[in-house]
């Protein structure tokens, strides 16, 4: 399972020109699922990213995780994480089909929410835009 976690002021995603899912402070997590996760590799990888301590203490260190500050996170489902770039025509095959990709991707969720914190997301498949008020920046990559 991959990640990328960018911590935001704010973040949204649409589906045809309507809010499908948006939050405020926290983190924009786009989150692509390979043919060999299970749901111990979802489990680790929510531990991971709703421990991330990428948020400033008041001596503006990064200190402070997701629970210190309040935070939600927005989740988009995003395949083209695994994306084999050995020719200018990235190819996809690397990346889980649907039928194991969608479970994952919903216990990743479900798991964050176990944790206290307040999910939304995007619709896996869909065609999606994306919009981040990036903070820092703060991006971190994530494998598990």
């Amino acid at each position: 399972m991959r990640a990328v976690v960018t911590r935001v002021l704010n973040a949204r995603v649409e589906i045809g020109g309507v809010v499908n899912g948006a939050i405020d402070q926290g983190l924009c997590v786009l989150l692509g699922v390979g043919p060999e996760d299970t749901e111990a590799t979802a489990d680790k990888m929510a531990d991971k990213v709703c421990g991330l301590r990428i948020f400033e203490d008041e001596n503006e260190k990064m200190n402070l995780n997701l629970a210190a500050v309040g935070g939600a996170l927005l989740v988009v489902s995003q395949f083209t994480l695994y994306a084999d770039t050995s020719s200018r025509r990235p190819g996809f095959s690397h990346a889980a089909k649907p039928d194991l990709a969608v479970p994952l991707y919903e216990r990743f969720m479900d798991q964050c929410r176990a944790k206290g914190f307040r999910v939304e997301h995007g619709e896996f498949g869909a065609d999606m835009q994306v919009f981040s008020q990036n903070d820092g920046p703060v991006t971190i990559l994530l494998e598990v």
